[in-house]
């Protein structure tokens, strides 16, 4: 029986999480802090030890990060958060699991038809992917010192019910609802012709859940992902076509600045079926209609 605190609880990621652990009988105690309660992003060691000192926690599940900003914000959101809370749990309960959510992003580019596996080598391409990979080096550190037992999840594109607006997907979503609500005849984005591994983020957060209650981590960094590459283009197709969209879509508008030189992304998630006992259930049509 297993009292959990989880961080982020109300972002898109974090919701789908806390939904899955509300139907999970392992757990008896979940503590959600809001930003009211505790800011992770302005908190301190101390801040948070006294909070966990509070509940003792079994798990401790951190959902929260950033997509955009400057560095020092994607170092602080995506880096800094992580090692607060690696100070503070070693601290108070160095027994407790802990799991954090990384980004595909920390690969960088990969060639075509390659599966990226956790084992490959890492070189990403902006300050967000950079950001995400001290956040996983943190924890594989702490856990080689012994002061934790921790995973960070590698999330690769992340879609489904809720959708951030910050997401490729989720600028598309809403364009498209305008132009319909509005009558327009096309729509402008980004360039298109990438492909992705697109993930449910109801898988995600089964698979954080899963993280957080494996008996064993014989591993510390795992793939979350489809392991299908799909182009963007067809995505924002199928997106278009559910939500009774017939316009054109132009792909004139600026492109995104998390992945801008990677072409090419699909996750190997061999690791977390063997380890973890997970791998996503959701398909591609469920997760479009989902998002509309």
């Amino acid at each position: 029986m297993t009292a959990v605190v989880l961080f982020g609880a109300t972002g898109f990621l974090g919701r789908q999480v806390k939904d899955r652990l509300a139907a999970d009988s392992r757990v008896t105690q979940m503590l959600c802090p809001g930003r009211a309660r505790l800011d992770l992003l302005a908190a301190s060691v101390a801040d948070v030890a006294d909070l966990l000192a509070a509940v003792r926690p079994s798990v401790v599940l951190n959902c929260v990060g950033r997509l955009s900003g400057g560095y020092d914000e994607l170092v602080r959101g995506n880096a800094g958060v992580t090692a607060i809370l690696i100070e503070a749990m070693a601290q108070v309960t160095p027994k407790a699991r802990f799991v954090r959510l990384g980004s595909a992003a920390e690969y960088g580019p990969a060639r075509p038809d390659h599966s990226l596996r956790e084992q490959d080598a890492v070189c990403p391409v902006s300050a967000y992917g950079v950001s995400h990979l001290a956040g996983t080096l943190l924890v594989e550190q702490a856990a080689a010192e012994g002061r934790l037992d921790g995973a960070s999840l590698r999330i690769f594109n992340p879609i489904g019910p809720g959708i951030s607006g910050e997401s490729v997907l989720g600028r598309a979503r809403a364009l498209l609802d305008r132009a319909v609500t509005d009558g327009l005849d096309r729509i402008d984005m980004g360039p298109l012709g990438a492909y992705r591994d697109f993930v449910d983020v109801r898988d995600v957060a089964e698979a954080v859940v899963s993280a957080g209650f494996a008996a064993e981590l014989t591993e510390r960094v795992f793939n979350v992902g489809s392991g299908v590459a799909v182009a963007v283009r067809d995505v924002v197709g199928l997106l278009a076509e559910e939500s009774g969209f017939a316009g054109e879509v132009r792909e004139s508008a600026l492109g995104s600045a998390r992945s801008p030189a990677v072409d090419w992304s699909r996750a190997d998630i061999d690791r977390a079926r063997q380890v973890l006992g997970w791998q996503p259930r959701f398909q591609l049509g469920d997760s479009v209609k989902a998002m509309v």
